[in-house]
């Protein structure tokens, strides 16, 4: 097949768009602290923080899988965009303002705070897997897109915007992905509401042919799975340093909020044009287009029905268009979980653990060789799993598995230790894996209630997982503090020092409350004698 030239052009004039805002935005970075350049010096406002959080949300793996889902699945199973917008709300209600009133750098600060640098770097490698398997997801989204419309070839697809995603990433930081995320939104709002009529009209779609199932069904034996995903996407969206960059950046914790129920909010929005052109996939009537391949469509090209409605009704400046959208969704996703994984790698592991006394310009080097190994990494499982809306859940899994319980200790439990958090961490990732999964080809060890060899793992095995973490960290963690407390065990034996920080918090939370008694108090002189000079002038005047 001959390579769509003009639709070529057009995405190469769009990639080309985005490096230069990214290039301009990169400057803004310059003379900055390595800090700075992690949160954009805490200036994002009101709409740059919205926009940003949007379009990260709004991914390839969310427009794309959002279609398959609902052509093939039906609404039922489409729930991971509804699911996420409500991770959004519970975030920006209670996650966001108490971090960004935290003052962090990253996610990972305050779970380094109170369980030691070395014990909470371990927490990186389930995010490093979330952003990989996210990045991989949106990317192997974009492949499919390319291959349908433009007949370009999908791993050169891929390979070709992991690298203009990464590369501006690369040399911009947040201020870069920020900026490129409003022209990105922007361009994903135009181009799904103007492709989308141009397909739900096309004479080839019947929506009698899907009376019956665009609903789809819900047997009784998948109730504890589709239980167990849910869970997984509401839960294990709290937990992301990409979200968690973007509030730590906004000015204030009020900007944080507000911004975040705003994406919340436009990120509903927007998963209504790509679940309707799912609804008009599995509406339409194949064979009336001019499409040659197998029908029914085959499992493997499942993930490709957003871009083959594009490509066969609509037509091809409305096609190119559609491309555009997947595009800009990918570019605004992709940049920001590589640059997640590059800063937590370059703060939390290289800095706190690896060398403390390391400069503003090695951090930022540390932090872009994390964006590239991030970017590869993601790059060649898009290559090699086919499945979007499969790499769409996988993203989450170990983030609410094993990230999620972690951090919601941290913030809220006070009396959480190391002890608690390793104990939690490893029994809910033995039983994770011992679950299997079949993205991965990772056989089940453990067959949980209700499994057969047909339908693999019918019980909510991870949400157990999850409760187990839960109930380790709190259990583990109260009953060592009362061991070393009531002096039952000598705390030479606490090799994690954690008597020694629960201490050293305290004596620092009475100092932040003394300091805060005497500025009260300074405050209330202050005023005192400004309203008596303010008597005064009165007087004389």
């Amino acid at each position: 097949m001959a390579v769509n030239i003009p639709g070529l052009i057009s995405v190469i004039v769009f990639y080309i768009l985005i490096l230069v805002i990214g290039i301009i935005a990169a400057r803004k970075s310059r003379n900055n602290s390595a800090e700075d350049s992690f949160v954009a010096n805490r200036s994002m406002g009101l709409w740059l923080t919205f926009f940003t959080l949007s379009a990260t949300n709004i991914g390839g793996g969310y427009i794309n899988g959002t279609a398959e889902a609902m052509a093939f699945s039906g609404l039922i199973w489409t729930n991971a965009p509804i699911l996420y917008c409500v991770s959004y709300v519970i975030a920006a209600v209670f996650f966001a303002p108490k971090m960004r009133r935290g003052g962090y750098i990253t996610m990972f600060d305050p779970i380094q705070a109170k369980l030691g640098d070395r014990a909470g770097s371990l927490l990186f490698f389930p995010q490093l897997m979330g952003d990989v398997f996210w990045t991989a997801a949106i990317l192997s989204a974009l492949g499919s897109t390319m291959s349908i419309i433009l007949d370009l070839d999908p791993v050169l697809s891929v390979i070709v915007s992991t690298c203009v995603a990464v590369f501006y990433t690369f040399i911009g930081g947040l201020y870069s992905v920020a900026y490129t995320d409003v022209i990105q939104l922007i361009c994903l709002c135009v181009g799904l509401i103007v492709s989308f009529p141009f397909a739900f009209f096309h004479p080839s779609v019947d929506l009698s042919r899907i009376k019956d199932t665009w609903l789809g069904e819900l047997p009784t034996n998948q109730i504890g799975v589709y239980a167990d995903v849910s869970c997984q996407v509401v839960f294990g969206g709290l937990s992301w340093q990409a979200f968690y960059q973007r509030v730590l950046a906004s000015k204030t914790p009020s900007v944080a909020r507000t911004s975040s129920l705003l994406a919340a909010l436009c990120s509903l929005l927007l998963s209504i044009p790509p679940a309707a052109i799912g609804v008009v996939g599995a509406a339409v009537d194949w064979n009336a287009t001019t499409y040659t391949g197998d029908i029914p469509i085959p499992a493997e090209y499942h993930s490709f029905i957003l871009p083959m409605v594009l490509n066969y009704l609509c037509p091809l400046p409305v096609g190119v268009l559609g491309l555009g959208v997947v595009a800009a969704a990918v570019m605004s996703s992709a940049d920001s979980a590589v640059l997640s994984s590059g800063t937590i790698f370059a703060k939390n592991i290289y800095k706190d653990v690896i060398r403390p006394q390391a400069s503003d310009r090695e951090l930022l080097w540390v932090m872009r060789g994390g964006i590239l190994v991030t970017g590869t990494l993601s790059c060649i499982i898009a290559i090699l799993v086919k499945s979007v809306y499969g790499l769409f859940y996988m993203c989450s899994d170990l983030m609410y598995v094993i990230l999620f319980p972690q951090l919601t200790c941290v913030l809220w439990i006070g009396f959480t230790n190391t002890y608690g958090a390793l104990a939690g961490y490893v029994l809910s990732l033995l039983l994770r894996i011992s679950g299997g999964d079949p993205l991965l080809s990772i056989p089940s060890l453990i067959h949980f209630p209700f499994y057969t060899e047909a339908d693999g793992q019918l019980f909510p095995f991870k949400t157990l997982a999850m409760i187990v973490n839960f109930v380790a960290i709190i259990s583990v963690s109260a009953f060592t503090r009362l061991v070393f407390r009531r002096g039952w065990l000598s705390t030479s034996f606490d090799v994690f020092n954690v008597m020694k920080r629960e201490e050293d918090t305290k004596r620092g939370e009475e100092r932040g409350e003394s300091l805060m008694m005497k500025e009260r108090e300074g405050g209330y002189r202050d005023s005192a004698q400004n309203k008596k000079v303010k008597l005064r002038d009165d007087y004389f005047q």
